[in-house]
């Protein structure tokens, strides 16, 4: 069993940045790799990073390229989303989640996350 835990989310003008953070807790051991995925409101939840935590290669969608950063901190079990020049379509709930494997996807119908965070909310006006 895994445990993700969000923080970070909050309110921000547009142009504005925020950083979330992951703290995964429990049998994380072949967890390779995490990813940040948003669902914002009559959408589908959209991936919009991930990273294999072996190497710390990363892959962006190409709606946050550019403009967020993931990164982790193995020694704390953390994973980072920095979130640069938000706008308001970033508004969404973002969710942690974690798979193993060697393939960090972001599509769900392909690459199947095995454990979910709670989700943390960002907000961004215009």
């Amino acid at each position: 069993q895994v445990t993700l835990v969000e923080s970070g989310g909050g309110s921000v003008q547009a142009g504005g940045s925020l950083r979330l953070s992951c703290v995964a807790s429990g049998d994380t051991g072949g967890k390779n790799c995490m990813a940040w995925f948003r669902l914002a409101q009559e959408n589908e939840r959209e991936g919009v990073a991930s990273i294999f935590i072996p190497s710390g290669s990363a892959l962006y969608s190409d709606s946050v390229k550019g403009r967020f950063t993931i990164s982790q901190n193995s020694a704390r079990n953390t994973v980072y989303l920095e979130m640069n020049n938000l706008q308001p379509e970033d508004t969404a709930m973002y969710y942690c989640a974690t798979r193993s494997g060697a393939w960090c996807g972001l599509t769900e119908t392909t690459f199947q996350y095995d454990y979910w965070g709670q989700g943390t909310q960002v907000t961004v006006s215009s």
